[in-house]
């Protein structure tokens, strides 16, 4: 995030992938995240789903952000959160993830018209996956944690609204090969002369 935003120009603009402990993680973390909330305009968070990536079990998310020229007062104003995670489910092989599924994200997106934008949450549709927070609001948040999620697991009290055991078999399975993929590449690494991870110099932040 820190190398990303150093290379952007002011007004440039920026969709950046980030695990999900970038957006919770204190100490430093935190720190990132409250120079990004001040210098740039953060709009946009979009909560991917899992079963999308060859590592298992990987939660990411996209985080949408302009830089912007310095002064007092913050930059980001409101952050609209898009939830493509909860009671989503996705596999690489049997029920991959398409554009489609995105469809009503980049509707409620309103590319060049972010201004336009309207909240899908409510109070009578707690199903909404789209809704904003304040600066405001983020601010009283525990270390400024943006791991924000609203939708009811349904999977956690509703054992009928689970995927199809052929799925849940098949997700296993895909999970497995990733992870038997991800140790063999660590002991080839780790077998090699050299093998052992080099330090890296942390750059300072925002």
């Amino acid at each position: 995030m820190q190398h990303i935003y150093s290379l952007l120009k002011i007004d440039g603009r920026a969709a950046v992938v980030v695990p999900d402990n970038v957006l919770f993680e204190g100490g430093a973390g935190e720190k990132v995240r409250r120079n990004l909330l001040q210098k740039c305009r953060v709009h946009t968070l979009l909560r991917l789903p899992t079963g999308i990536w060859y590592s298992p079990g990987v939660k990411a998310n996209v985080l949408f952000f302009e830089k912007k020229e310095g002064r007092a007062k913050p930059w980001t104003d409101k952050l609209w959160v898009y939830d493509l995670r909860t009671n989503m489910h996705f596999t690489l092989k049997q029920s991959p993830i398409q554009r489609k599924d995105f469809d009503e994200f980049v509707a409620c997106y309103k590319p060049g018209k972010t201004h336009t934008r309207k909240t899908t949450w409510s109070e009578e549709n707690l199903e909404g996956r789209w809704r904003s927070y304040t600066y405001d609001d983020l601010l009283k948040r525990d270390k400024l944690s943006l791991d924000l999620f609203w939708i009811k697991d349904k999977s956690l009290t509703d054992t009928d609204k689970l995927p199809p055991p052929d799925i849940l078999a098949q997700e296993v399975v895909d999970d497995l090969e990733a992870a038997l993929e991800q140790f063999t590449k660590i002991a080839q690494r780790l077998a090699k002369p050299g093998g052992e991870p080099r330090s890296h110099t942390v750059p300072p932040d925002l």
